[in-house]
């Protein structure tokens, strides 16, 4: 099981390319660096562009260019953009709104014992990517070794939230 969608992944190696290209690259270029399909990279700069990540400019000299430096673009911001939402589970909502249009219901929310503690998981983990900029993905140096976010993650009662307590600030 994955937790990034192949586009979505997509998505981040080509913002990844044009974050490393100030100058922008074409769908074919970008395609070619990448080893994706020039269709299926052509769709994601679309879908980028409608988002407002990317911008486009026609002609001899045209192609894509990031619309915003990837400082200022969370993780959790082009995840719920390019997946129509992220959700942990059926029963959590993308965005902390009570309901998605669109998305199925859970059958078994009634009788469900850890629908609070997966909504709280859930919740914690929007923190993380929310912490997280595109900048600090794309930076080779690997500037992303422990997000600040994970440090000041609350451990649950029973102690387990995928942090050590010895790591908490």
């Amino acid at each position: 099981m994955t937790l990034l969608s192949r586009k979505a992944d997509y998505a981040l190696l080509i913002l990844s390319y044009l974050h490393r290209k100030p100058v922008g690259g074409t769908a074919r270029a970008i395609a070619e660096a990448s080893g994706l399909s020039r269709p299926f990279v052509a769709n994601i700069l679309k879908e980028l562009g409608h988002h407002g990540f990317v911008q486009s400019h026609r002609g001899v000299k045209g192609g894509y260019v990031l619309a915003r430096p990837a400082d200022t673009v969370t993780l959790a911001e082009l995840l719920e953009s390019v997946e129509d939402g992220f959700r942990l589970t059926v029963c959590n909502t993308g965005s902390g709104r009570a309901t998605d249009a669109g998305h199925e219901n859970c059958s078994h929310a009634g009788a469900c014992t850890l629908k609070g503690s997966i909504a709280e998981v859930h919740r914690r983990l929007l923190a993380v990517l929310r912490s997280i900029t595109l900048a600090e993905l794309f930076d080779p140096a690997g500037g992303l070794s422990q997000p600040a976010a994970l440090l000041t993650l609350p451990v649950l009662a029973d102690g387990a939230c995928g942090v050590a307590e010895t790591s908490r600030a």
